[in-house]
Formats: structure tokens, sequence, C-alpha cells
């Protein structure tokens, strides 16, 4: 056994093929889980590399890979079969790809090559037609890999013959973000970050390489290097350096603790918070925040405990002892913030407004631009260009999540904003926060404008589109706005909406066809009434007991919603039990007059213009079990059970590549395997459940979904109701 640490150079260069055997899973990587996790990290280091060309850069680790010698006659093609990492290999074997016909599109012809020797063996080496490849799939993928890797570029994804299968689509995607990343600063920065981009990809990513001999026991390899055990923390790590280093020094070691650290290990910072689909201890993102806060630089999570080693030593420029009463000084700012925003109280100010607003749409990347503001350590911030920071970076959030804007990349985004900050005038942050954003023209950037956000909310059918949490935070600004309070100042009425308690009611009731009548039209309007009773004009804020008495009454009447709404306190209700009827014109009018009150609450500078107004969402690819696979949620043999007690005897195994075996019958989605087994249309992620959890597809995918923090169409459930 032979053991190296290889970048992507040094492992691909030499002519060989890398086999994936027959019995391994097929390829289940994705964009939410893998290809922008490993493109996010190639950028930062590349922006790195762009900031300091000269400096030494650490390179990234990608993880381990086994491989196997195979017996192969001399003078043949070197042969190694892959016994772990073949998603890893194989994702970086498109990557290259891509990347190689996007430096050539923009004439990086010497990167280009370098790279391409990467990823084809020379011509001489070629036998049979699947030498040309480095790396070989199993026979699944074969096709779709052949299609896209044996293709000559300029590429159509579109037009390859395999639109729409994931190896297909990890190329489109690294190709679309290498052409956007390419062409960043115009024309005259091509040559420079083509070359970058190249260098970072071929000699600044590392991957510790396995190489068995042909008789070695691969299966006891791979079972130990699986095997899971308890991991220290960031936090704890970073927690033995700092006594370590103190104790060196000679200072009291037991008193620090007492007095800076003993905190750590209580449950608020001991409590798991999830960061994407991961889950981290509050005292470890704490310092991850905090470090970002303080170097104006994207740290990521797996890097924390080596970027505070580096400031500790070189950057923060003061003693182990003063640093450690900075962090704790720091930790108050950052643990007041998150406790202000839990405030259920009639009054509460701008900054735990913030909080509540920002933790409702489960954003921690803000942290870190609090802990910059609230520095302890530096000049404070005046405290009106802190409340106008926070107005900004509010109104620039609520607008992007409206018009469902990619939240991709918010992390970059509050780094950028650090950095920008630092090197600005600290007195006047909200000024230059406010000049920034406004500054900011792509897609994963921008501030949407009025029209933009008027425009999306007169058509978004929002109870489908926009989390439960997040909408009613919308309807409780607006019903804050009407009783006269400004983001955090007095109102004129004696209290706020109730926070995070209200529950959201439709005027018009989802089940509209029992008591109201249908439009004029025909099936067509009355499937475009379906789709505008979930749009915001038709929504309002109730009490849970209010609610329960009229959800689906008519609009008129004793039991009716106007009888109803004019009995509850809020403003919200005003203008709309002054009306004779309820239709369709009725919400398309009040959706106007909210959409307004929005802009007014979460402004933009006077004449801001986005120009994005008629720019659509890019869609999302359906979740499917794979998916789910890929997130770790179950394992292939999963065998998942009926909701339904009479099918209790059937079970559906869940395949390597997300189908489903049914009494040895496969079936491609839940869907199908369910209606295939009740013999009725139903929806099969309601249907089948995972066993160990208890939870069904349905609620398995809504975690899933949640764990990524985006926006997602509700109306993708629609077919599985139970009973439909």
């Amino acid at each position: 056994m032979d053991t190296q640490v290889l970048t992507p150079q040094l492992l691909f260069t030499l002519p060989q093929r890398l086999v994936v055997p027959l019995f391994q899973r097929p390829y289940v990587w994705n964009e939410e889980n893998q290809w922008e996790p490993l493109w996010n990290d190639m950028v930062r280091v590349a922006d790195r590399v762009l900031q300091q060309p000269a400096a030494k850069h650490h390179p990234h680790f990608l993880g381990a890979v086994v491989l196997q010698h195979v017996q192969n006659p001399t003078g043949s093609l070197q042969e190694r079969t892959i016994i772990d990492g073949q998603q890893r290999l194989t994702t970086l074997q498109i990557l290259l790809d891509a990347l190689h016909a996007e430096l050539l599109a923009v004439s990086a012809i010497a990167p280009a090559l370098r790279v391409d020797a990467l990823v084809v063996n020379a011509e001489p080496f070629w036998t049979r037609p699947e030498d040309r490849f480095k790396v070989w799939p199993t026979n699944r993928d074969r096709p779709a890999f052949n299609a896209v890797m044996g293709a000559e570029p300029p590429f159509d994804h579109d037009h390859l013959g395999h639109s729409g299968e994931r190896m297909v689509e990890a190329h489109r995607f690294f190709s679309l973000r290498a052409r956007e990343w390419l062409s960043i600063n115009g024309t005259e920065e091509v040559e420079r970050r083509a070359t970058t981009l190249e260098t970072v990809a071929r000699e600044l990513f590392q991957m510790v390489v396995i190489d068995l001999a042909v008789d070695e026991n691969a299966q006891e390899i791979f079972e130990t290097l699986n095997a899971r055990g308890a991991q220290l923390t960031a936090a704890d790590l970073i927690k033995n350096f700092v006594f370590q280093r103190l104790l060196e020094s000679g200072a009291d070691v037991e008193v620090a603790y007492e007095q800076y650290w003993k905190d750590f290990e209580a449950a608020f910072w001991e409590a798991e918070i999830s960061v994407g689909r991961l889950r981290y201890p509050r005292s470890s993102i704490f310092l991850n925040h905090w470090l970002i806060a303080r170097t104006g630089e994207d740290v990521v999570a797996r890097e924390v405990f080596a970027r505070f080693k580096t400031y500790a030593d070189f950057d923060a420029g003061v003693a182990m002892t003063e640093l450690l009463e900075q962090i704790d000084r720091a930790a108050r700012v950052y643990r007041d913030f998150i406790v202000g925003g839990t405030n259920k109280g009639e009054t509460i100010d701008r900054l735990g407004l913030f909080a509540y607003r920002t933790s409702v749409m489960e954003s921690e990347v803000v942290k870190p631009l609090i802990l910059h503001l609230l520095d302890p350590e530096e000049e404070p911030v005046p405290q009106p260009q802190v409340v106008k920071a926070l107005d900004v970076f509010e109104s620039w959030m609520v607008r992007r999540m409206l018009v469902r804007a990619t939240t991709k990349n918010y992390n970059q985004v509050v780094t950028e904003v650090i950095a920008h900050l630092r090197k600005s005038d600290r007195t006047q942050a909200g000024d230059v926060l406010e000049t920034f954003l406004a500054e900011q023209t792509s897609a994963s950037r921008y501030w949407p404008d009025d029209d933009e956000v008027r425009q999306e909310l007169k058509i978004l059918p929002a109870y489908r589109r926009l989390r439960r949490g997040r909408l009613r935070m919308v309807l409780e600004a607006i019903e804050d706005h009407m009783r006269g309070f400004g983001a955090g100042g007095n109102g004129l009425a004696s209290q706020r909406a109730p926070r995070g308690q209200l529950h959201i009611e439709h005027v018009m009731p989802q089940k509209w066809v029992i008591h109201w009548p249908p439009p004029d039209g025909g099936s067509a309007r009355e499937a475009e009434r379906d789709r505008l009773i979930h749009s915001i004009g038709n929504l309002t804020l109730l009490t849970s007991r209010l609610n329960t008495k009229v959800s689906n009454g008519p609009w008129l009447g004793d039991a009716g919603k106007k009888e109803g709404l004019a009995r509850d306190v809020l403003l919200l209700h005003r203008e709309l039990v002054k009306a004779d009827g309820w239709d369709d014109a009725a919400i398309r009018s009040r959706s106007d007059v909210l959409a307004t009150l929005v802009t007014e609450i979460w402004p933009v500078p006077e004449g801001h213009r986005s120009g994005f107004a008629d720019e659509k969402p890019a869609p999302r690819h359906a979740v499917d079990v794979s998916d789910l696979m890929s997130a770790g949620v179950f394992q292939a043999g999963t065998a998942l059970r009926s909701v339904r007690k009479k099918f209790a005897d059937i079970t559906a195994t869940v395949l390597s590549d997300g189908r489903l075996d049914v009494d040895g019958v496969i079936y491609a989605t839940p869907t199908q395997a369910a209606r295939a087994v009740s013999g009725k249309k139903i929806g099969g992620w309601w249907f089948w459940v995972e066993p160990d959890s208890g939870s069904s597809l349905r609620e398995l995918r809504r975690e899933y979904l949640d764990s990524l923090a985006v926006d997602v169409d509700d109306e993708a459930d629609d077919d599985d109701d139970e009973d439909s």
C-alpha cells in the first residue's frame, strides 16, 4: 500500500484509466450538496491567489480516495479500480473538462491545454474508444459521461442527448460558473483570471491517495476509512490551542478558564445550529463568524481552527490573554444579539427586530456583520449609522427573498461587505453599506428595485412560494407599518403586532367552491383563481381562535369572513372589511396596495434601479430520492414501508440510484411505486415511510430542503395529497 498526498496535476497527468466497478452505485452528486460547495472552495482559493499572487497559498483538501492496481499486460494503458472516491474523482473530471472548454472560449489557450492533459489520455495510448478518458464510470452512467466528456467544445448541453442526467447537468453547472467567474471584471482581467483558475484546479486541490497493490484487501481499507468516530469541534481545537499557549506563557489557566471560557460549555453555546445541511455547536459557529468579522475573509467551517492559529500568531497583535478577553467580549455581543431576536414583548429595539427578522429568514450570514458593526475593540459606529446599516441590509435581504433571488454565496457577499467596511470610514458604515449594495449588478448580489418587487408581489402565489414564517414576518411588518411603527421607532398604536404568534389566513378560502361563486369565464378563470387566492392580497393574520371560526366561511353573514375580520383589532383588515364583496379584482387591488407598503417598509435609495424586473428565477430541479441519499438522509438498501396499514407487509427497497424495488419490480419514483401498490392515483412522497425515523418521504424531503435554506415552490407537493 502506497499513500501519497496528490494534486489533480500529479494524480491525472500519467496515461491511465481509473475504472468504477460495476457494483458501485451510480453518480449521485448534485448541485446543492456537492457541486456548489466544491465550486465555492475553488473560487475562494482563486480569489486569494488573485489578491496575493506572490504569497504561499495552502491547498484545499478534498478528502481521500482508494485505488487498486489491476493486473494488465505490459505496455497497455495502466488501469486502477476506484475502491472509494468515485463520486469525487468523476466530478473532478467533469469540472476540469468544463473548465477546459470555457478557457478555450476566452482564448486562454495555454491554460486550456494544461487542463486538457488531465482529462484526456494521449491518443497513442488508445486501443479502445474509452481509453481516451482518465476516469471510466459504472455501466449506467457511461452513455451520459461519454456524451458530455466526448463532445467537442463549444458545448450545447441541451442537445447532447442526455440532458437532465446528473453528469450532463454537472458539466453545465461548472461551465456556467466558470464562464461567470472568468468575466467578472471584464475582458482586461480574463487572461489573469483564467491562469489563476487553471492553476488552482491543477495544483491547489489535494487528495490523500491510497494506492493498493493487486493482492491487498481493498474491503478492509474501505471499512477502516469509513468508520465513524467522535470528532473534535473547532471550539474544542481552539480551546486546546489557546490554553496550551497560556500554560506556556505562565498564565493562570484556571482563572482564565473561569473568567473567559467556561460559558462556552453552557447549553446556549453547545446547542447545535444548522448551517446549510450540516449542524455545528453554536460556539464553533461564533468563532467562525468572529474570524470573518476580524479578517474580512471567507473562512469556511473546516478551516476555522487553522485560520484561528494564523490569526493568533500573526494578525491579532496582542498576547493570548488579551485575545481571549476580546473573544469573551465579542461573545457577549453575539449572545445579546441572538437573545434579543427572541423577544416576544410589545417593545423591541432596532437590533432586536433585525435579529428576529433575519432569524425568520434563517440567515446565519448576518452575524459576522453584526460582530463587525458592534466590535467592542473598535471605534464605536454612531447609533444612527448602525440603524441605517441594519435598515439597508434587511431591505436587501427581504427584497431578494420576495423576488426569490438566489441565496447562494450570501456568505461571500457578507465577507466582501466586511472587507469593504474595514477599509472605509467606520463612522459612516451605514452610508458605505448602502452604496456598496446599490452598486451590485450580478444576479446573486443585486438589490431589487421597487418596480421588480411590486411586479413580483402582484403575481406571486406567496402562500405557496414563501415559507410560512417568512410570509408571517412580512405581514407583521405591514401591520406594524400601518400602526405607525418605523423599523425601530415608536408607533401611533400602543404596541406592535405579536411576533411569530398569529396565523396566516386566506380571505377567500382555499376551498372557495363551497360558499363562493365561481368567476366568469369557466375553467380557465377558475384555475387562475386557484392561483390568485395564494397571493398576498388575499392573505391576512388572525388569532388561532378566530381563524378556526371563519376559516372556510362565505364573505357575508354572521359566520362570514367579513364579520369575523371586523371583530379583530389588526389594521390589516381595516380597509378590507369595508368591501361589500370580495372577488378576484379586489384581491389584485389589495395586492397592489400591500406591495407598495412593502417597498416603503424596506426602501431602496432614491432613484435606485436594478434592471432585473423582467428576470425570472432559475428553475430548480425536482428533488428525488437520490438527492436524499446524497445528503445522507438514508442509504441504499433502506426498506421503506407504507403509511397505510393495509399495505404494511409491502416494502419498497431503495436502490443505489434512487429507484425503488417492490417485489422485484423497479419503479423510477415513489409515486409510481405507491400507485402500483395501491391501485389508486395517489402521491408517493406521503405514502412511503422511512422506518428508523418514522418520517414520510415528504417530511424527509421538507427537512432536506429546509436545510439548504432555499425557497421552494410548495406546489410541487400538490400531487401528494392523500385524497387525490
